[in-house]
């Protein structure tokens, strides 16, 4: 059984996202792969707008929760995609897995107003789906 793991520092938004397409598109392409998501400092929650987005897609992340490294067999990752867009985020390395970086912005960092926040929300979830798709796709 293939594992993969996408961390971020917060677990609130992208890693929850990539969570969320992993498990769609592991089921949508039978593979035998367990998707995984966490955070180097776990933010408690899962953000209101990830949830809102992906509801748009279809896919309910309602029920996750913001994980801790801890939480997840991390040293059992096969791939870790680790999706921290800024350099002064922590992101940790797995030494014997596939890594790879998908340095998107922290959406939950947008301002502006609500439209204009949720906007980007969507811009980075449709960018993550394109990279989980095929990822997934390509194990």
């Amino acid at each position: 059984m293939i594992k993969i793991g996408f961390i971020c520092t917060g677990n609130s938004a992208r890693s929850q996202i990539a969570e969320g397409f992993g498990k769609y598109y592991v089921e949508k392409f039978g593979k035998d792969i367990e998707v995984y998501s966490a955070g180097s400092n776990p933010s408690k929650y899962v953000h209101p707008l990830a949830i809102k987005v992906m509801k748009e897609k279809g896919i309910d992340i309602s029920h996750h929760k913001s994980k801790s490294l801890e939480e997840i067999p991390l040293n059992e990752l096969d791939y870790v995609i680790t999706l921290c867009g800024d350099a002064a985020e922590n992101c940790p390395v797995v030494p014997h897995a596939n890594t790879q970086h998908w340095g998107l912005p922290d959406p939950a960092k947008a301002k502006g107003t609500e439209e204009e926040k949720i906007k980007v929300f969507r811009d980075i979830r449709d960018i993550i789906e394109e990279k989980v798709k095929n990822l997934i796709k390509n194990i």
